[in-house]
């Protein structure tokens, strides 16, 4: 089938380069023609295990291809895909512009038969907006479709979750329009939902919510084991053997962050609010999100007494392992507090540090994971990377000047930091 992606972020992309492998002959579509000239030469412009394999494979073999022009795309193919960003505005308010930008460009193109998917995560309504934009430009409604087709990718296994859907939602009432989106999707023989538009926009929003609300929980009940002496990870392991919970997204930690969570808490309860209703359980998580990277620095402000002349290192940036994303990334915030209460940051990061050196330009950024360690005053694990675990804490024990390490990822336990001669703190313990 023929295909555009408007939009090569991580969503468009992956997308893009997932579909062409499939078969089909898709083409990329963005604005930022250097952008374009980096995927045309297999280069991901994006950190993401696997893709750069893949565009290569795609582009040598013809099946993706890329342009600047949403027009010509639109021109070419028959199911255009809308995926670009919709970050949210300063009072929280998911911004789509872009997708109603987008909207009105393929509306000036459409000459045949033609499905506009809604990929981006939008509020519910979207889909309605973009089709009067659509109308509103004098194309018959015999010749397009809208259907919502949220994505539920997690950056660095977005290609896994591309190919290993637990579903595919496809929000539509038109029959044909549903028919020819599981041919898009049939060689993942995946499990389709076929839902009304509002319902599947809504799926993005409360998946995403909810996931957001179970660490918010995990992360409350981790304040509670440091009053009483529990152990959060002895709770959460005996909560995840309870099968109508499970134990996904029941670790604590510093909190959420990233592109998706953050955004989407704001925008389901901004849907609410603007639907008029008061959404108090996901304010309730973000006020728990938004408190607990506080109270774990202040943890580290009490024990040391002062920040003020400290050196303090810091272990990942991203805001999660295999990604260089940093978006609302908790190493932003700590950054912000240790440099707003005197102290001197140095850090490291695999793959994140060439994008928050952008934001933060006046830390300290190291090559080597081992060289966070000296000289410092406290070591703050921030980012669980794998190979931050086989770091030999008792020979960098000898490099610090306070053998302090706070885990803000329970990547350690505390036998293992205390016998390499640690003094060791962590969440929910």
């Amino acid at each position: 089938m023929k295909i555009s992606v408007v939009g090569t972020g991580y969503v468009g992309l992956v997308t893009a380069a997932v579909l062409a492998d499939l078969g089909h002959q898709v083409i990329g579509v963005d604005h930022d023609k250097s952008k374009l000239d980096k995927i045309t030469a297999g280069i991901s412009p994006i950190y993401e295990p696997g893709l750069d394999e893949i565009l290569s494979r795609t582009i040598a073999n013809g099946n993706l291809t890329t342009s600047t022009s949403i027009a010509e795309a639109t021109k070419q193919t028959e199911v255009v895909f809308i995926a670009v960003g919709t970050p949210p505005m300063a009072d929280g308010t998911p911004d789509i512009r872009a997708v109603k930008a987008v909207a009105a460009s393929v509306a000036a193109a459409i000459d045949k038969p033609t499905i506009v998917v809604n990929k981006s995560t939008v509020p519910v309504g979207t889909g309605d907006l973009v089709e009067q934009i659509i109308l509103d430009a004098g194309v018959s409604p015999e010749l397009f479709t809208v259907v919502s087709n949220p994505e539920f990718l997690r950056e660095g296994t977005a290609i896994y979750d591309t190919l290993n859907p637990d579903r595919i939602v496809l929000g539509t009432s038109d029959p044909g329009a549903a028919e020819k989106m599981k041919e898009v999707y049939e060689p993942l023989k995946a499990e389709v939902l076929v839902v009304s538009r509002p319902s599947a926009e809504l799926i993005k929003y409360a998946s995403n919510s909810f996931l957001a609300v179970k660490i918010s929980f995990i992360n409350a009940i981790s304040r509670i084991c440091e009053k009483c002496g529990g152990d959060v990870e002895e709770v959460s392991v005996g909560m995840g053997m309870d099968k109508r919970i499970g134990s996904q997204f029941l670790k604590a930690g510093l909190g959420w962050g990233g592109s998706c969570f953050p955004k989407d808490v704001q925008g389901l309860t901004k849907t609410g609010e603007r639907l008029g209703y008061r959404f108090d359980l996901l304010t309730a998580a973000d006020q728990i999100n938004n408190e607990q990277t506080l109270h774990f620095l202040t943890r580290l402000q009490s024990r040391l007494g002062s920040l003020q002349g400290r050196t303090i290192g810091l272990l990942g940036l991203a805001f999660k392992p295999n990604t260089d994303d940093i978006r609302d990334a908790k190493s932003l915030e700590i950054i912000e507090f240790l440099r707003t209460n005197g102290a001197t940051v140095v850090a490291h990061d695999p793959v994140a540090m060439p994008n928050t050196r952008q934001v933060h330009p006046e830390i300290c950024y190291v090559d080597k994971p081992a060289d966070v360690f000296s000289g410092a005053d406290a070591v703050i694990l921030v980012t669980e990377w794998a190979e931050f675990k086989n770091l030999d804490l008792a020979t960098l024990k000898k490099v610090v000047g306070t053998a302090l390490l706070f885990d803000g990822r329970r990547l350690w336990t505390r036998e293992e930091a205390e016998s390499a001669g640690w003094e060791y703190y962590t969440v929910g313990v």
